[in-house]
Formats: C-alpha cells, structure tokens, sequence
C-alpha cells in the first residue's frame, strides 16, 4: 500500500473543502472568542456554541458590520478550508453580521459587499443619461401597471420618444434569469438608448430577483445607460446601486428619463431671446462699425466738387487750343491743296495740254522718236480722253511754234 506525507493529505483534504459548493459558501453562527488582531490588521477569533468551536481568520479586506469582540453573537459568512502549514480545519470569514438578521439579509449584505469590492458600484463608472433619448427599453411585466404607468407618463412629457419593451417575470422563480435575458435582447436591438429596470413595491423576498448576483452583473453589462426604479422609496435593492441612475419608483424612473415638453419649450424661448439679444447686439455693433467707417471714408475723400471745377476749366481750354489748332492746320491743308492744284496734271489739262501714250505699250509720249506714222495714240485731255493714228512727224521747234495760231490780223 501506499505511504502518504502529511502535506500530501493536508493538500488532499483542502481540495475537497474547497470543491465542495456547501462549504464554499456557507453562514455559521456563533459566539465570538479568543479574538486576537495581528500585525497586518487580521483577526483571528474562534466561533463557538454549546457543543463545538471552530477556529476563524477575518483578512484585513474583510467586511464588519459591527465591532467584534468576545463574548459577541455573531452571524458570519465564508469558505472551510485547511492552513496546510498547521493541519488545522479554519472558516475564512469575509462577512460578520449581528446575530438575529433574517438570512436573506445577510446575502443581501454578502453581495453587496463583494461587489462593491469589484467596482461594480463605483461613481467614477455610471454613465450619464441622454437628454433626448429616441429609443427607451424598458425591462418589467408586460402585465403589469407598471409598464401602462411608464408609457403614460412618457408619451405626456416627451411623445417623440419610442417605447421597446422587454418583457420578464420580476417575482418568483424565473425572474432573475428573465431579467438577464430581457437585458441581453436590449443589448442586441438596434438604437436604444436608455434603459429602465422596474418593478412595483414589495417585501425583501418579493423583490429578491432585483438583489441576485446575475442581474447585478447583467446591468453591468447593459450596453446603454440603466436607470433602476424598483420598490418605492424606502426599498433598496442590489440593481440600485448597479444601476447608473436609481429612481424610488417605476413613476419617477419614467419622468427621469425624459425632459418635459413645457421645460423644452421654456427653453427654448429662452435660447431664442438670448438669440435674438445677440443678433440684435450684433447688428448694432456692426452698423456703428459702417458708420464710423462712412465717417471715415467722407473725410478722407477728395474735394469733388474743386476737382469738377478744374476738369471744367481744363476742358475748356483745350476746346480752346483744339478750335485754334484746327484752324490753323485748315488753313495749312487749303494752302498745301492749292499748291497741288497748280501742279496737278489735271490743271495743266485744263490750261491746253494733253497727256499722250501709246495704244500699246501705255508709254507716255514725250518724244517724237517715241511713234511712227500709222501708231494708234491714246490722248487725254481735261474733260476726258480719245484715240488718234499718227499721220506725220515733224521735229525741231519750228515744227512746234508752227502749230501755234498767227497773232497777225
């Protein structure tokens, strides 16, 4: 057979402890005594009664409900484990209450404690709500008056908004994992923003589906915002705290999750006065800018009217100049065009003369040499022009001066 070392066996037995589900979770009461506290801040005490004692150790992060000392009757939560180091059998306390709490309270303490330990209650956390939420789930009984109660108090103060409703047992057997359920359908909807957790009032045990550990974390992990209005204003329960927003009842979660109409349109005409006010300050401050500006402008502008008076003159003149100028130059173009005239073959023309070229070649004639007898001649005279034939040549200048007429007679 085989030979065991006691750390074999003490690390055996502290994994059956452990795995057990009872004594993972367990409530034991007792008798406080032997409390000791060391170095570190732990408390180590045994719990008692009439026929037995059990050795306990409370870690420094441990909760206390009231301050524990001997002889104290007590009510505490935790796990049975073995110290492998001494072989001792212990209760790893994490939670003392008072004895003489209802158990359900107790829990109701236990989870609150471990949960605010992980954060989930934390401030820093909780998400602010919208201001104009267009898609609101609401988690609760479809059979209920709690779901009439919200829709009317919703669609009176802000009807643009729409209810999606995801319906849950909030009582009984069941109701938790509905709740977990209803959230995690909200969670894969498209577009709501704002979610409200609720449920009318009722005992500890009637609300007890509100203070289990799944819907804690279920809120936790809503995608939106959650606002809690469960119980009236007394009752609290584990999803408050959670939640990001707690409102004391189904009523005042429904008027917290939307603004009011008569609020809306009160601010409303407040931003369009201040608007307004604004607008017309603006405006005002802009035409003293144009006014100054214009004032600027008219005396930095030049004296148009001197300025008008001086082109005048100006314009006058060089009228002046330019009539003179013409004058002058009339008389220039009449003289230079008598002068032409004179020498115009055209005056000449007129005074007797011809101007002769040959049919052929268009040469002017200016010699005789230039014909011979029988050549046809173009003539042009003064008022138009003619051919002739040649029919004689004579030369030298008697044959010119005998052409003239005789002045005898």
């Amino acid at each position: 057979m085989k030979i065991y070392s006691v750390a074999e066996v003490t690390g055996y037995l502290r994994e059956l402890l452990e795995t057990d589900s009872l004594l993972a979770d367990l409530w034991i009461s007792g008798e406080v005594s032997n409390l000791s506290e060391s170095a570190a801040g732990h408390l180590y005490f045994t719990l008692k009664d009439e026929a037995s004692q059990l050795r306990c150790v409370l870690f420094r992060r441990g909760r206390l409900a009231l301050p524990l000392e001997g002889g104290v009757a007590v009510v505490a939560h935790g796990r049975i484990s073995i110290y492998e180091v001494a072989g001792t059998l212990q209760f790893y306390v994490d939670l003392v209450q008072p004895e003489g709490i209802g158990i359900l309270h107790l829990e109701f303490e236990r989870l609150k404690a471990k949960l605010e330990e992980e954060g989930l209650f934390d401030v820093a956390r909780k998400r602010g709500l919208p201001p104009f939420p267009r898609r609101i789930g609401v988690v609760t009984s479809p059979t209920g008056a709690v779901f009439s109660d919200i829709a009317n108090i919703i669609s009176r103060r802000y009807p643009l908004v729409e209810l999606v409703l995801s319906p849950t047992p909030v009582q009984g057997d069941g109701a938790s994992e509905g709740i977990v359920q209803a959230f995690e359908a909200l969670n894969e909807t498209e577009g709501i923003d704002l979610v409200i957790l609720a449920r009318g009032g009722g005992s500890l045990e009637e609300l007890w589906a509100f203070n289990e550990e799944r819907v804690a974390r279920a809120i936790f992990s809503s995608k939106a915002p959650v606002i809690s209005g469960v119980g009236h204003d007394t009752d609290f329960t584990i999803a408050d705290f959670v939640a990001d927003l707690r409102a004391p009842t189904p009523s005042a979660a429904a008027e917290l999750a939307v603004p009011h109409r008569s609020e809306l349109e009160s601010r409303i005409q407040s931003h369009r006065r201040s608007l307004l006010a604004a607008l017309w300050g603006e405006i005002s401050q802009r035409r003293s800018g144009v006014d100054y500006m214009a004032g600027r402008l008219k005396s930095l502008s030049p004296d148009v009217d001197r300025y008008r008076q001086r082109i005048e003159e100006l314009t006058k003149l060089a009228s002046m100049h330019l009539g003179s100028f013409l004058a002058i130059n009339r008389e220039k173009l009449r003289s230079q065009q008598m002068q032409l005239s004179t020498l115009s073959p055209i005056a000449t023309l007129s005074r007797g003369y011809a101007q002769v070229q040959h049919s052929t070649t268009w040469e002017v004639i200016s010699r005789i040499a230039q014909v011979h007898r029988g050549d046809v001649i173009d003539v042009r005279v003064s008022d138009g022009q003619f051919k002739g034939k040649v029919t004689g040549l004579r030369k030298g200048l008697q044959a010119w001066m005998s052409n003239f007429p005789s002045k005898k007679g």
